[in-house]
């Protein structure tokens, strides 16, 4: 399954603020994490919280699309949207 993220590096602390969508009407889901966006730290963090939060292996997920940009695709692999929607919600 793949994931749009919308990260926001320096945010303080690690967490998803939930869903949110964009002028087209494209649902992303909102996550903060505190690491700075130098050398893939920023991203590493989102990656561990994700696994975290759905419970899977870090390893099963991977950046897929938006490796330097806000918006970031993730694949994460032995999950489906039911899976997703049961800890993040119902998408917008």
């Amino acid at each position: 399954m793949r994931l749009v993220v919308r990260l926001t590096p320096r945010g303080g602390r690690d967490r998803i603020d939930g869903w949110a969508s964009d002028d087209a009407g494209r649902a992303y889901l909102k996550v903060r994490v505190a690491a700075a966006p130098v050398d893939g730290g920023a991203n590493a963090a989102l990656l561990r919280l994700l696994a975290k939060a759905l419970g899977r292996p870090p390893s099963t997920l991977r950046i897929v699309a938006g490796e330097t940009a806000r918006l970031k695709q993730i694949e994460i692999e032995g999950v489906d949207a039911a899976a997703v929607s049961a800890v993040f919600g119902p998408a917008p």
